[in-house]
């Protein structure tokens, strides 16, 4: 009985195994459009007073298609983009549901719907969470920032 020794093509394997890295099932990774955020919120103001309680929200221009600000605790708020993820391209603004817990965008999008506690999908088609920006509370004033 002979014994044959079998060689890998080495080359050709880390090729392929490169090919394979690369495939996915889904390649469009599809984020909104950068746009620098940076402001303050001086929840002294009139125009901001819905803010001092928890559980409140208000909207705000800027971001992509504007902004969400929420106020969850008394020293934790969420600021997410309006800009829909369910389909980037089109553009859909999403809007907070008269329950104040949830977010969705109009029937002519996609009628998904996100949390606004965190801006995570409770509602498909969209697979993406809703855009979230950075927060710095030094009472009474909000920055946020991306």
């Amino acid at each position: 009985m002979s014994l044959r020794k079998s060689y890998i093509n080495l080359p050709l394997l880390l090729i392929l195994l490169g090919f394979l890295t690369q495939a996915r099932c889904d390649n469009r990774v599809q984020n909104i459009p950068y746009v620098p955020v940076n402001f303050d919120v001086n929840l002294n103001l009139p125009t901001y007073n819905s803010l001092n309680f928890p559980g409140a929200h208000i909207y705000v221009d800027g971001g992509s298609k504007g902004i969400i600000i929420y106020r969850y605790t008394l020293d934790d708020f969420v600021v997410l983009d309006r800009h829909a993820t369910s389909d980037i391209e089109m553009g859909c603004q999403v809007n907070v549901t008269s329950d104040g817990l949830t977010i969705n965008d109009n029937l002519e999008c996609s009628e998904s719907k996100w949390l606004i506690i965190d801006g995570t999908v409770m509602q498909g088609p969209a697979i993406l969470p809703l855009h979230r920006y950075s927060t710095s509370w030094n009472p009474p004033i909000l920055s946020v920032f991306n």
